[in-house]
């Protein structure tokens, strides 16, 4: 295996692993007993200072330049509105409908990737791009929801991956320039400053009423930010955008399963085949690209 196999390797373990610690933010949230957007602020806060140490102690790479401000910020701010959007969504509808429709990022990146850094994708891209979003539609179909808050949920899940994509594409652009350290650091400062102001006028109760509350908001900093966002930050800087936001369709079936084995969320068979065919998918987005 040549140097370069073995770093596209390596890169598509960290965004493997990545998806499997962010899906466990859902039920962070859930557990939090603070409110969703007290929760998404309390999230990049906490996150802020280690990934800031660690860009400090990270040394830049030789030849890369001046950093690039400009996309770290994009990025900052679109993971704010991600999450903003996100957290309220995983209360009012199931985790699994709210990371499924977070997850349809993919539609929205490959435009990206095509309009932004003229990407190609082959046709069988476009046949797992297919496959994977009909396995989503089958995992999501049985706990639609037709209407009231449950329906606002929906809805704010898939605003949820139209920020998430361009949060995607920023740390693509951003990669040219910066490094996982620098990129996390950052863009996960810019988010806590933007989500402050929303937490504060929204949130009904924004400070954690425990020990355990706070240990709940840490552990979400910790699993899903920073030990997750940043494997997906260095999975993204070695593979390209498409197919990465394809593969991280792992995310919504491994929350799911969470849910189930922690939060006594039912799963039906069609969920069950919906999760299937999304793996199937992800195989052949990874012979496609």
């Amino acid at each position: 295996m040549s140097q370069a196999d073995a770093r596209k390797s390596l890169a598509f373990a960290a965004l493997l692993l990545g998806a499997a610690a962010i899906a466990f933010a859902p039920i962070f949230v859930r557990l939090s007993d603070t409110g969703p957007s007290a929760s998404a602020f309390w999230r990049v806060a906490l996150a802020a200072g280690p990934l800031c140490l660690w860009m400090r102690l990270s040394p830049r790479a030789e030849g890369t330049g001046p950093m690039q401000w400009k996309p770290l910020i994009i990025a900052g701010l679109c993971f704010a509105g991600d999450l903003g959007a996100w957290h309220v969504s995983i209360l009012y509808t199931s985790v699994a409908n709210s990371t499924l429709e977070a997850n349809f990022a993919p539609i929205f990146v490959t435009i990206g990737a095509w309009m932004l850094f003229r990407q190609r994708v082959s046709r069988l891209f476009l046949i797992a791009l297919i496959v994977t979003l009909a396995g989503a539609a089958l995992l999501i179909g049985p706990n639609f929801a037709l209407g009231g808050r449950a329906l606002l949920g929906d809805a704010l899940g898939v605003l949820t991956a139209v920020f998430y994509a361009g949060y995607m594409l920023a740390i693509k652009s951003a990669t040219q320039r910066s490094t996982t350290a620098a990129i996390m650091a950052v863009s996960t400062s810019v988010a806590a400053i933007a989500l402050l102001p929303y937490a504060l006028l929204t949130a009904d109760v924004f400070l954690p009423q425990s020990a355990g509350g706070w240990l709940v908001l840490l552990g979400l900093a910790l699993v899903p930010h920073i030990a997750g966002q940043s494997l997906i930050a260095y999975g993204f800087a070695h593979l390209p955008a498409a197919f990465s936001s394809v593969s991280l369709l792992l995310q919504p079936v491994l929350a799911t399963a969470y849910a189930w084995a922690l939060l006594g969320e039912t799963v039906g068979p069609a969920q069950m085949l919906g999760g299937l065919v999304v793996l199937a998918g992800i195989y052949l987005a990874r012979r496609g690209s």
